[in-house]
This record gives structure tokens, C-alpha cells and sequence, in this order.
């Protein structure tokens, strides 16, 4: 929480750092807090109460998931847009600042945001509309999945739509990410320009580490929900690392903020 909400108060009062890399980067502080705070508070009263005394309501749990959802998705588009802005700087340098104007900005902004809240909503809906046989949540947190588990109806549909979704996001995901580094590495490869290189190499560095933990966290409690046998294994991992598919992180939202701050020279600067 200390490191999200003072990067972002950092971009926001110092003109210098006043850039479409920076300002998107704030939508993931944003993200990263308030999806942690979503759920974090109320697992931790949970820790401290006896198992009878561990209750929410449906419509209470309903919020949650649908947060812990949108959070986790706007994550994965806010990184795209990301990707979206380090691929213009490096192989489009003079067309920089006429690309990424203030209303491209609040396109990509809208866009990250926009496209998660519609999607998200659709999935939870779907939910929502099934009739509950059971009461009981087998997890740390509400999701969708726990949401439906709680029906005895036919979840064909959401389980369709979720592995669409899923299939969709990650495609879109993945897809800009490969696409535009791939261009980048291209641009790198055939310039001989020393300090284009040096800048594409710490920029896009950054932006690949803070990917790479969101996105190989999303994995391991992936692979893990097909073990059975380790189910308490996952209930922590995605407590500490899920940023994909259901829950917020504590882990990446921590390393998100250390890995942008140490890379970025701007950053220090303001600091010191």
C-alpha cells in the first residue's frame, strides 16, 4: 500500500515524470490497491475468528469476486497498453508525442478499464442468475468459481464462457506482448545506435519483469487447481501471488512499484 500509493503521489506532483509511461503505470498502482484492499482486510478478521464465526453474505461475496475479477483483468490490459506505449517510443521516436497525445491516453485508459468492467460483469452475471443449493465457500476468498460451485444447476455456460474469456484475455495478453517486442528486438537488432539500444534494454526490461511475475504467479495456482491433493498449497499461493485469473496479488503489487522504482532513473531522481 506504501509503495503503490507513493509512486502514484510521486507521478502525480512531479511534472517531470508527467509522461504517458508513467501515467499508465499509475493505473497499475491503482489496480494493485485497490484490489488488495478488497480482499486483504477481510482476510485477515478471518484469520482471527474460529471457523463457525467466518460468514459473508451471498451478495457480499458477489462484490468481492466481481472486484477480485475486474482487478485481475485490468492488470493484464493495463500491461498491454503498456506494451503498446513502449513499442511506439523505440520504433517510432519522432511520432512519439503525436501518437501518445492526452487523448490517446484516455483511449488506452478507458479501453483497460472499460473492456474489463464489460467482460467481468458478463461473467458474474452469469453466475448470479443460477439458483444456490449450497452454503459453504472452499476458499480463502469469494471468486467466480466458488460463486458457482454453489449451484446444483448446469454451469455448461459459465464454464464456456470462462474458458473463453480466459482464452481471449490471454491470447490479447501474450499476443501484444510477443508482437511488440518482437518489433522492438527487430528495431534494436538493425540500429546501430548505441543509446537506443542501452534505453529499449531498461525500459523494456522493466515492463517484461513486471509481466513475467503476473504472469507465471497466474500459472502455478492454475496448474495447482488440478491437484486436488494440494489444495491448501493453493489457497496461499493465490492469496500471495494470483493476479490472473481470480484474486489480487500481494507479492507482484509489492514488486511491481520496487522493479519500476530501481529501474526508472526518473523515479530515483524524484526520490532523492
Amino acid at each position: 500500500m506504501v509503495m503503490n500509493i507513493g509512486i502514484s503521489v510521486l507521478i502525480f506532483i512531479d511534472k517531470n515524470l508527467h509522461q504517458p509511461m508513467y501515467l499508465i503505470f499509475c493505473n497499475l498502482s491503482l489496480s494493485d490497491v485497490i484490489g488488495t484492499t478488497r480482499v486483504l482486510p477481510r482476510l485477515l478478521v478471518d484469520i482471527l475468528r474460529p471457523p463457525s464465526e467466518r460468514l459473508i453474505s451471498y451478495y457480499g461475496c458477489v462484490v468481492q469476486a466481481f472486484l477480485t475479477q475486474f482487478f485481475g483483468t485490468t492488470s493484464h490490459t493495463v500491461l498491454m497498453i503498456m506494451a503498446f506505449d513502449r513499442y511506439v517510443a523505440i520504433c517510432y521516436p519522432l511520432r512519439y508525442s503525436t501518437i501518445m497525445t492526452n487523448k490517446m491516453m484516455m483511449k488506452l485508459t478507458v479501453f483497460a478499464w472499460g473492456s474489463a468492467f464489460f467482460f467481468v460483469g458478463i461473467l458474474i452475471g452469469l453466475t448470479v442468475r443460477l439458483n444456490r443449493c449450497r452454503t459453504m465457500i472452499k476458499n480463502s476468498h469469494c471468486d467466480n468459481a466458488s460463486l458457482f460451485k454453489l449451484s446444483c444447476e448446469s454451469v455448461l455456460i459459465n464454464n464456456i464462457y470462462g474458458l473463453t474469456f480466459t482464452v481471449v484475455l490471454l491470447t490479447a495478453s501474450i499476443g501484444s506482448i510477443v508482437f511488440t517486442y518482437t518489433k522492438i528486438a527487430v528495431v534494436c537488432l538493425t540500429s546501430k545506435n548505441k543509446s537506443l539500444n542501452s534505453k529499449a534494454l531498461k525500459t523494456c526490461s522493466t515492463h517484461l519483469v513486471v509481466y513475467l511475475i503476473m504472469l507465471i504467479s497466474g500459472f502455478v495456482v492454475i496448474i495447482l487447481h488440478r491437484f486436488p491433493q494440494y489444495s491448501e498449497y493453493r489457497k496461499l499461493s493465490a492469496i500471495l501471488f494470483l493476479k490472473f485469473s481470480a484474486t489480487v496479488s500481494i507479492v507482484p503489487g509489492s514488486l511491481n512499484t520496487i522493479i519500476y522504482g530501481v529501474q526508472s532513473k526518473e523515479i530515483r531522481k524524484s526520490l532523492y
